[in-house]
């Protein structure tokens, strides 16, 4: 059994990315049932699907080791950008209104910068790694 101290431990434990798209999410969540029906068991349950799916290959990469992270974070960033677009169609056709789209689509944009970065720091690092290094 998990008592309050030690939740609340984990909970500071999450990368700040993940807490960003975690919040994201809960959002998106309390948005989903709010969609016409046409959309909520289609193209909502693909939003909802990608990013259960985001989250899961971001906490996934986070325990990697260093040089097996590449891959995973290259696949978060496809997931959001799939995302990303799914958002956009919802709110073209009116399924989302203007205030949740940009409540949802300005913290996954600063979601994508955080991936991006990371997978520039991968690189950085990852190219380093390869680099015959100096006697």
């Amino acid at each position: 059994m998990m008592n309050k101290s030690n939740h609340t431990h984990t909970h500071t434990l999450l990368l700040p990315l993940l807490q960003k798209l975690k919040d994201v999410y809960i959002l998106w969540h309390g948005y989903h049932n709010t969609l016409p029906k046409t959309h909520r068991y289609s193209l909502g349950k693909k939003v909802d699907d990608l990013f259960t799916a985001t989250i899961g290959v971001i906490a996934g990469a986070s325990f990697l080791p260093r040089n097996e992270k590449t891959p995973y974070v290259k696949l978060a960033i496809r997931k959001l950008d799939t995302l990303k677009i799914f958002l956009l169609i919802l709110w073209e056709t009116k399924s989302l209104d203007n205030k949740k789209y940009v409540a949802l689509s300005n913290p996954l944009d600063e979601v994508g910068k955080m991936l991006g970065g990371w997978l520039g720091q991968l690189n950085k690092q990852n190219s380093l790694d390869l680099t015959p290094r100096e006697k």
